[in-house]
Protein backbone atom coordinates (compact mmCIF):
# COMPACT_ATOMS: atom_id res chain seq x y z
CA UNK A 1 0.00 0.00 0.00
CA UNK A 2 1.15 3.64 -0.43
CA UNK A 3 1.42 5.52 2.67
CA UNK A 4 1.73 9.14 0.95
CA UNK A 5 0.42 11.72 -1.44
CA UNK A 6 1.02 11.16 -4.81
CA UNK A 7 3.46 12.80 -7.16
CA UNK A 8 3.14 16.63 -7.24
CA UNK A 9 0.83 16.91 -3.96
CA UNK A 10 1.73 17.59 -0.36
CA UNK A 11 0.51 18.16 2.99
CA UNK A 12 0.02 21.03 4.84
CA UNK A 13 0.59 21.19 8.13
CA UNK A 14 -0.79 23.33 10.99
CA UNK A 15 1.57 25.98 11.25
CA UNK A 16 1.60 25.93 6.96
CA UNK A 17 -1.80 26.12 7.52
CA UNK A 18 -1.27 29.16 9.44
CA UNK A 19 0.90 31.47 7.40
CA UNK A 20 -1.62 30.38 4.55
CA UNK A 21 -4.14 31.87 6.01
CA UNK A 22 -2.53 34.82 7.97
CA UNK A 23 -2.06 35.53 3.94
CA UNK A 24 -5.43 34.77 2.80
CA UNK A 25 -7.21 36.75 5.63
CA UNK A 26 -5.01 40.49 4.82
CA UNK A 27 -5.63 39.50 1.16
CA UNK A 28 -9.23 39.04 1.94
CA UNK A 29 -9.90 42.46 3.63
CA UNK A 30 -8.05 44.07 0.63
CA UNK A 31 -10.81 42.63 -1.91
CA UNK A 32 -13.71 43.64 0.58
CA UNK A 33 -12.34 46.71 1.58
CA UNK A 34 -12.61 47.65 -2.32
CA UNK A 35 -16.28 46.18 -2.52
CA UNK A 36 -15.32 42.60 -4.32
CA UNK A 37 -17.31 39.41 -3.33
CA UNK A 38 -16.16 36.04 -3.46
CA UNK A 39 -17.18 33.49 -5.70
CA UNK A 40 -16.81 29.51 -5.32
CA UNK A 41 -16.39 28.21 -8.87
CA UNK A 42 -16.52 24.10 -9.31
CA UNK A 43 -12.83 22.03 -9.19
CA UNK A 44 -14.10 20.05 -12.08
CA UNK A 45 -15.00 21.72 -15.20
CA UNK A 46 -15.80 20.39 -18.66
CA UNK A 47 -12.20 20.73 -20.61
CA UNK A 48 -14.46 22.71 -23.11
CA UNK A 49 -14.84 25.61 -20.27
CA UNK A 50 -10.65 25.15 -19.50
CA UNK A 51 -9.22 25.31 -23.38
CA UNK A 52 -12.13 27.47 -25.12
CA UNK A 53 -10.02 30.80 -24.73
CA UNK A 54 -6.56 29.47 -25.43
CA UNK A 55 -5.26 30.32 -22.90
CA UNK A 56 -5.02 26.59 -21.56
CA UNK A 57 -3.14 24.01 -22.77
CA UNK A 58 -5.18 20.60 -22.67
CA UNK A 59 -1.72 18.81 -21.96
CA UNK A 60 -1.14 20.74 -18.91
CA UNK A 61 -4.66 19.68 -17.39
CA UNK A 62 -5.05 17.09 -15.14
CA UNK A 63 -7.99 15.26 -16.84
CA UNK A 64 -10.93 12.93 -15.68
CA UNK A 65 -12.99 11.16 -17.51
CA UNK A 66 -17.08 10.66 -16.69
CA UNK A 67 -19.44 8.35 -17.89
CA UNK A 68 -21.95 10.80 -17.98
CA UNK A 69 -20.38 13.92 -18.37
CA UNK A 70 -17.49 12.80 -20.53
CA UNK A 71 -14.35 14.47 -20.45
CA UNK A 72 -13.49 16.69 -17.39
CA UNK A 73 -10.63 18.51 -15.68
CA UNK A 74 -9.45 19.87 -12.54
CA UNK A 75 -9.42 23.86 -12.88
CA UNK A 76 -5.85 24.81 -13.92
CA UNK A 77 -6.94 28.76 -13.13
CA UNK A 78 -10.12 30.34 -12.38
CA UNK A 79 -10.76 33.02 -15.30
CA UNK A 80 -12.64 30.43 -17.38
CA UNK A 81 -14.66 29.31 -14.74
CA UNK A 82 -15.51 32.30 -13.76
CA UNK A 83 -16.10 33.85 -17.33
CA UNK A 84 -18.62 30.51 -17.83
CA UNK A 85 -20.37 31.39 -14.63
CA UNK A 86 -20.41 34.91 -15.43
CA UNK A 87 -22.14 34.79 -18.75
CA UNK A 88 -24.29 31.76 -17.43
CA UNK A 89 -25.51 33.00 -13.71
CA UNK A 90 -24.77 36.80 -13.73
CA UNK A 91 -25.54 38.13 -17.44
CA UNK A 92 -28.61 39.71 -15.99
CA UNK A 93 -26.95 41.43 -12.85
CA UNK A 94 -25.41 45.16 -12.75
CA UNK A 95 -22.32 45.78 -14.17
CA UNK A 96 -19.40 45.74 -13.38
CA UNK A 97 -19.24 42.59 -11.27
CA UNK A 98 -16.62 43.01 -8.59
CA UNK A 99 -15.93 38.87 -8.16
CA UNK A 100 -12.63 37.64 -5.66
CA UNK A 101 -11.48 33.93 -5.23
CA UNK A 102 -9.35 32.15 -3.12
CA UNK A 103 -8.83 28.64 -4.30
CA UNK A 104 -6.56 25.86 -5.25
CA UNK A 105 -5.85 25.15 -9.23
CA UNK A 106 -3.92 22.16 -10.70
CA UNK A 107 -1.19 21.61 -13.41
CA UNK A 108 0.80 18.91 -15.15
CA UNK A 109 3.80 20.05 -15.28
CA UNK A 110 4.92 18.61 -18.77
CA UNK A 111 8.14 20.15 -19.01
CA UNK A 112 9.60 19.13 -15.58
CA UNK A 113 10.94 15.76 -15.18
CA UNK A 114 9.95 13.80 -11.63
CA UNK A 115 7.50 14.75 -9.12
CA UNK A 116 7.05 18.65 -9.47
CA UNK A 117 4.26 20.24 -7.70
CA UNK A 118 0.83 20.14 -9.62
CA UNK A 119 -1.43 21.88 -6.73
CA UNK A 120 -1.09 25.38 -6.11
CA UNK A 121 -3.35 28.35 -3.92
CA UNK A 122 -4.30 31.34 -5.70
CA UNK A 123 -5.93 34.40 -4.38
CA UNK A 124 -7.19 37.05 -6.94
CA UNK A 125 -9.57 39.07 -8.30
CA UNK A 126 -11.93 39.70 -11.49
CA UNK A 127 -13.42 42.88 -12.63
CA UNK A 128 -16.23 42.02 -15.07
CA UNK A 129 -17.90 45.30 -17.28
CA UNK A 130 -15.53 47.36 -16.16
CA UNK A 131 -13.31 48.83 -18.94
CA UNK A 132 -10.58 51.71 -20.08
CA UNK A 133 -8.36 53.78 -17.97
CA UNK A 134 -10.32 53.52 -14.55
CA UNK A 135 -10.56 50.08 -14.39
CA UNK A 136 -7.07 49.37 -15.84
CA UNK A 137 -6.12 51.66 -12.65
CA UNK A 138 -8.34 50.16 -10.17
CA UNK A 139 -7.03 46.71 -10.59
CA UNK A 140 -3.64 47.64 -10.40
CA UNK A 141 -4.08 49.68 -7.38
CA UNK A 142 -5.64 47.15 -5.84
CA UNK A 143 -3.00 44.75 -6.53
CA UNK A 144 -0.36 47.47 -4.75
CA UNK A 145 -3.03 47.51 -1.91
CA UNK A 146 -2.73 43.41 -1.66
CA UNK A 147 1.06 43.55 -1.12
CA UNK A 148 0.92 46.05 1.30
CA UNK A 149 -1.28 44.66 3.25
CA UNK A 150 0.91 41.24 3.84
CA UNK A 151 3.96 43.90 4.23
CA UNK A 152 6.22 43.29 1.50
CA UNK A 153 8.25 46.13 1.37
CA UNK A 154 9.74 46.02 -1.86
CA UNK A 155 8.47 44.77 -5.33
CA UNK A 156 8.76 45.10 -9.03
CA UNK A 157 5.84 45.78 -11.86
CA UNK A 158 6.43 44.85 -15.18
CA UNK A 159 3.56 46.41 -16.78
CA UNK A 160 2.72 45.91 -21.32
CA UNK A 161 -0.13 45.96 -23.55
CA UNK A 162 -0.75 43.30 -25.24
CA UNK A 163 -3.01 44.99 -27.80
CA UNK A 164 -0.59 47.64 -28.70
CA UNK A 165 2.43 44.99 -28.96
CA UNK A 166 -0.20 42.48 -31.25
CA UNK A 167 -1.35 45.33 -33.36
CA UNK A 168 2.38 46.33 -33.61
CA UNK A 169 2.95 42.63 -35.55
CA UNK A 170 0.95 43.85 -38.27
CA UNK A 171 3.77 45.50 -40.32
CA UNK A 172 5.32 41.70 -40.47
CA UNK A 173 4.19 39.47 -42.97
CA UNK A 174 1.32 37.44 -41.56
CA UNK A 175 2.61 33.59 -42.33
CA UNK A 176 5.25 34.92 -39.74
CA UNK A 177 3.57 36.99 -37.40
CA UNK A 178 2.44 33.75 -34.74
CA UNK A 179 6.59 32.46 -35.06
CA UNK A 180 7.54 35.75 -34.16
CA UNK A 181 5.11 35.95 -31.45
CA UNK A 182 6.02 32.91 -30.01
CA UNK A 183 9.56 33.86 -29.94
CA UNK A 184 8.95 37.22 -28.20
CA UNK A 185 7.16 35.91 -25.75
CA UNK A 186 9.71 33.06 -24.90
CA UNK A 187 12.51 36.14 -25.19
CA UNK A 188 14.38 34.30 -27.72
CA UNK A 189 16.52 36.22 -29.57
CA UNK A 190 18.15 33.73 -31.49
CA UNK A 191 14.53 32.30 -32.88
CA UNK A 192 13.60 35.84 -34.10
CA UNK A 193 17.29 36.72 -35.99
CA UNK A 194 16.89 33.32 -37.92
CA UNK A 195 13.15 34.31 -39.42
CA UNK A 196 13.39 34.94 -42.78
CA UNK A 197 12.58 38.30 -42.78
CA UNK A 198 14.49 41.35 -44.99
CA UNK A 199 17.01 43.32 -43.14
CA UNK A 200 14.79 45.91 -42.35
CA UNK A 201 12.38 44.12 -40.66
CA UNK A 202 14.58 41.86 -39.23
CA UNK A 203 15.90 44.95 -37.31
CA UNK A 204 12.59 46.16 -36.09
CA UNK A 205 11.75 42.58 -35.02
CA UNK A 206 14.76 42.60 -32.72
CA UNK A 207 13.80 45.80 -31.68
CA UNK A 208 11.21 44.26 -29.70
CA UNK A 209 13.38 43.30 -27.16
CA UNK A 210 14.76 46.74 -27.10
CA UNK A 211 11.07 47.74 -25.67
CA UNK A 212 11.63 47.35 -22.14
CA UNK A 213 12.76 49.50 -19.53
CA UNK A 214 11.18 52.86 -17.67
CA UNK A 215 8.40 53.84 -19.12
CA UNK A 216 9.36 57.33 -20.49
CA UNK A 217 11.95 55.41 -22.57
CA UNK A 218 9.92 52.88 -23.97
CA UNK A 219 7.13 55.41 -24.07
CA UNK A 220 9.59 57.47 -26.25
CA UNK A 221 10.69 54.83 -28.44
CA UNK A 222 7.24 52.74 -29.38
CA UNK A 223 6.30 56.07 -30.27
CA UNK A 224 8.77 56.86 -32.90
CA UNK A 225 6.70 53.97 -34.62
CA UNK A 226 4.69 55.46 -37.05
CA UNK A 227 1.72 54.32 -34.96
CA UNK A 228 -1.28 54.30 -36.44
CA UNK A 229 -5.12 56.40 -34.35
CA UNK A 230 -5.58 53.39 -32.87
CA UNK A 231 -1.97 52.39 -31.61
CA UNK A 232 -1.51 56.21 -30.59
CA UNK A 233 -4.70 56.01 -28.37
CA UNK A 234 -3.38 52.68 -26.72
CA UNK A 235 0.07 54.54 -25.90
CA UNK A 236 -1.78 57.61 -24.92
CA UNK A 237 -3.75 55.06 -22.29
CA UNK A 238 -0.59 53.68 -21.05
CA UNK A 239 0.94 56.58 -20.19
CA UNK A 240 -1.86 57.65 -18.17
CA UNK A 241 -1.76 54.10 -16.39
CA UNK A 242 2.22 55.05 -15.92
CA UNK A 243 1.09 58.67 -14.53
CA UNK A 244 -1.75 57.07 -12.09
CA UNK A 245 0.64 54.64 -10.64
CA UNK A 246 3.38 57.14 -9.92
CA UNK A 247 3.28 56.73 -6.10
CA UNK A 248 4.70 53.49 -6.85
CA UNK A 249 8.09 53.88 -9.28
CA UNK A 250 9.41 50.71 -9.13
CA UNK A 251 7.88 50.15 -12.45
CA UNK A 252 9.36 48.54 -16.30
CA UNK A 253 6.86 49.05 -19.02
CA UNK A 254 7.64 46.11 -21.47
CA UNK A 255 6.07 45.82 -24.36
CA UNK A 256 7.90 42.41 -25.40
CA UNK A 257 5.79 40.86 -22.55
CA UNK A 258 3.64 38.84 -24.54
CA UNK A 259 1.31 34.97 -23.70
CA UNK A 260 2.26 32.47 -26.56
CA UNK A 261 -1.54 32.25 -26.29
CA UNK A 262 -4.30 34.76 -27.55
CA UNK A 263 -6.04 35.79 -24.03
CA UNK A 264 -5.13 39.03 -23.25
CA UNK A 265 -6.66 42.25 -25.25
CA UNK A 266 -5.27 45.48 -23.78
CA UNK A 267 -2.69 46.00 -20.35
CA UNK A 268 -0.77 42.69 -19.27
CA UNK A 269 1.20 42.32 -15.78
CA UNK A 270 3.55 40.63 -13.95
CA UNK A 271 4.64 41.67 -10.22
CA UNK A 272 7.99 40.19 -8.76
CA UNK A 273 9.70 39.91 -5.84
CA UNK A 274 13.31 41.67 -4.96
CA UNK A 275 16.00 39.86 -6.16
CA UNK A 276 17.56 39.71 -3.23
CA UNK A 277 15.12 37.11 -1.74
CA UNK A 278 15.55 34.93 -5.05
CA UNK A 279 13.57 36.92 -7.93
CA UNK A 280 9.87 35.25 -7.61
CA UNK A 281 6.79 35.87 -10.24
CA UNK A 282 4.19 36.76 -6.53
CA UNK A 283 1.24 37.48 -9.33
CA UNK A 284 -0.17 37.87 -12.76
CA UNK A 285 -3.29 39.50 -14.52
CA UNK A 286 -4.54 41.82 -17.25
CA UNK A 287 -7.70 42.91 -19.19
CA UNK A 288 -9.38 40.08 -21.57
CA UNK A 289 -12.00 41.76 -23.30
CA UNK A 290 -13.23 39.16 -25.44
CA UNK A 291 -12.77 36.01 -23.39
CA UNK A 292 -16.23 35.79 -21.95
CA UNK A 293 -17.74 35.84 -25.35
CA UNK A 294 -16.76 32.86 -26.32
CA UNK A 295 -18.97 31.41 -23.45
CA UNK A 296 -22.14 33.63 -24.03
CA UNK A 297 -24.94 32.09 -26.14
CA UNK A 298 -24.94 34.75 -27.97
CA UNK A 299 -21.54 35.46 -28.54
CA UNK A 300 -21.87 39.01 -26.29
CA UNK A 301 -18.37 40.63 -25.40
CA UNK A 302 -18.02 41.68 -21.56
CA UNK A 303 -14.82 43.25 -20.76
CA UNK A 304 -12.71 42.10 -18.00
CA UNK A 305 -9.57 42.64 -16.25
CA UNK A 306 -8.06 40.35 -13.22
CA UNK A 307 -4.96 39.61 -11.76
CA UNK A 308 -3.95 36.17 -9.38
CA UNK A 309 -1.28 36.10 -6.82
CA UNK A 310 0.71 33.30 -5.70
CA UNK A 311 0.04 32.33 -2.24
CA UNK A 312 3.69 29.82 -1.78
CA UNK A 313 5.36 32.22 -3.59
CA UNK A 314 3.99 34.86 -1.74
CA UNK A 315 4.69 32.97 1.63
CA UNK A 316 8.17 31.85 0.55
CA UNK A 317 9.29 35.81 -0.07
CA UNK A 318 7.52 36.86 3.03
CA UNK A 319 8.59 34.09 5.58
CA UNK A 320 12.91 35.27 6.00
CA UNK A 321 11.01 38.98 6.56
CA UNK A 322 9.62 37.42 9.84
CA UNK A 323 5.78 38.68 9.09
CA UNK A 324 4.59 35.12 8.99
CA UNK A 325 3.46 33.00 12.03
CA UNK A 326 6.15 31.65 13.57
CA UNK A 327 4.28 28.79 15.21
CA UNK A 328 0.32 27.90 15.86
CA UNK A 329 -1.95 29.43 17.75
CA UNK A 330 -1.97 28.61 21.39
CA UNK A 331 -5.03 27.97 24.13
CA UNK A 332 -6.46 29.89 26.55
CA UNK A 333 -7.96 27.01 28.47
CA UNK A 334 -6.86 23.56 29.51
CA UNK A 335 -10.17 21.80 31.31
CA UNK A 336 -9.02 19.08 33.76
CA UNK A 337 -11.80 16.56 35.57
CA UNK A 338 -10.70 16.32 39.05
CA UNK A 339 -12.15 12.92 40.61
CA UNK A 340 -11.56 10.16 42.98
CA UNK A 341 -12.55 6.66 41.42
CA UNK A 342 -16.69 6.82 41.72
CA UNK A 343 -16.68 9.75 40.61
CA UNK A 344 -15.08 9.92 37.32
CA UNK A 345 -18.13 9.80 34.55
CA UNK A 346 -19.30 12.50 36.68
CA UNK A 347 -16.32 14.67 36.60
CA UNK A 348 -15.42 13.93 33.16
CA UNK A 349 -18.76 15.59 32.56
CA UNK A 350 -18.27 18.16 34.32
CA UNK A 351 -14.92 18.98 32.71
CA UNK A 352 -16.89 19.23 29.33
CA UNK A 353 -19.55 21.46 30.59
CA UNK A 354 -17.22 23.92 32.04
CA UNK A 355 -15.43 23.82 28.96
CA UNK A 356 -18.39 24.63 26.57
CA UNK A 357 -19.30 27.68 28.97
CA UNK A 358 -15.64 29.24 28.79
CA UNK A 359 -15.88 28.84 24.51
CA UNK A 360 -19.77 30.33 24.72
CA UNK A 361 -18.27 33.24 26.84
CA UNK A 362 -16.49 34.45 23.77
CA UNK A 363 -17.71 32.28 20.59
CA UNK A 364 -14.63 32.12 18.39
CA UNK A 365 -11.98 33.81 20.03
CA UNK A 366 -10.53 31.51 22.08
CA UNK A 367 -9.43 28.43 22.34
CA UNK A 368 -10.37 25.45 25.06
CA UNK A 369 -9.19 22.23 25.12
CA UNK A 370 -10.34 19.55 27.44
CA UNK A 371 -7.60 16.99 29.33
CA UNK A 372 -8.42 13.84 27.45
CA UNK A 373 -5.38 11.72 29.71
CA UNK A 374 -5.71 10.74 33.23
CA UNK A 375 -2.36 12.40 34.04
CA UNK A 376 -1.58 13.82 37.88
CA UNK A 377 -1.23 17.68 38.45
CA UNK A 378 2.08 17.81 37.68
CA UNK A 379 2.18 16.18 34.68
CA UNK A 380 -0.74 17.96 33.46
CA UNK A 381 0.67 21.49 34.48
CA UNK A 382 3.59 20.14 31.93
CA UNK A 383 1.67 19.34 29.09
CA UNK A 384 0.13 22.58 29.39
CA UNK A 385 3.33 24.00 29.83
CA UNK A 386 4.66 22.48 26.42
CA UNK A 387 1.60 23.52 24.46
CA UNK A 388 1.39 26.88 25.98
CA UNK A 389 -1.49 26.44 27.48
CA UNK A 390 -2.23 29.82 29.25
CA UNK A 391 -4.50 28.28 32.17
CA UNK A 392 -5.74 25.27 33.56
CA UNK A 393 -9.70 25.12 34.52
CA UNK A 394 -9.35 22.02 37.51
CA UNK A 395 -13.18 20.63 37.51
CA UNK A 396 -14.74 18.54 40.26
CA UNK A 397 -17.55 16.21 40.22
CA UNK A 398 -20.09 18.72 41.99
CA UNK A 399 -19.07 21.42 38.97
CA UNK A 400 -16.96 23.20 41.13
CA UNK A 401 -13.48 24.94 39.56
CA UNK A 402 -10.19 25.83 40.51
CA UNK A 403 -8.37 27.97 38.49
CA UNK A 404 -4.85 29.12 37.99
CA UNK A 405 -2.44 30.64 35.49
CA UNK A 406 0.52 28.50 33.49
CA UNK A 407 3.71 30.06 33.56
CA UNK A 408 5.83 29.39 30.53
CA UNK A 409 8.40 26.66 30.11
CA UNK A 410 11.94 27.53 30.29
CA UNK A 411 13.77 27.99 27.64
CA UNK A 412 17.16 28.17 26.95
Amino acid sequence: MIYQAPSGARDLLPLDVARKRWIEQRLQQVFHGWGYHRMITPTLEHMKTLTAGGAVQPETVIQVWDADEGLLGLRPELTASIARAAVTRLAAGVMPQRLYYNANVFRRQTSVVGSSQHEFFQAGVELLGGEGLRADAEVLLLLADCLTAVGLPHWHLVLGEAGLTRSLLSFFPADLRQSLRQAIAQMDWLAVAQLPLEPGLRERALSFFDLRGTPAMVLQQVSDWGLDPAQQDALHNLKSLVELLEAHPSITLDLSLLQTFDYYTGIVFEVVSAPDGGQRVLGQGGRYDQLLSLYHPQGEALPGIGFSLNIEDLQQVLLPLGKLPQQTAQSEWLVAAVADPTETDAAIAAAFHHAQILRAATPGAQRVEVELCQRSPADTRRYAQERRIHNIAWVHADGSVQTEGVTSAATC
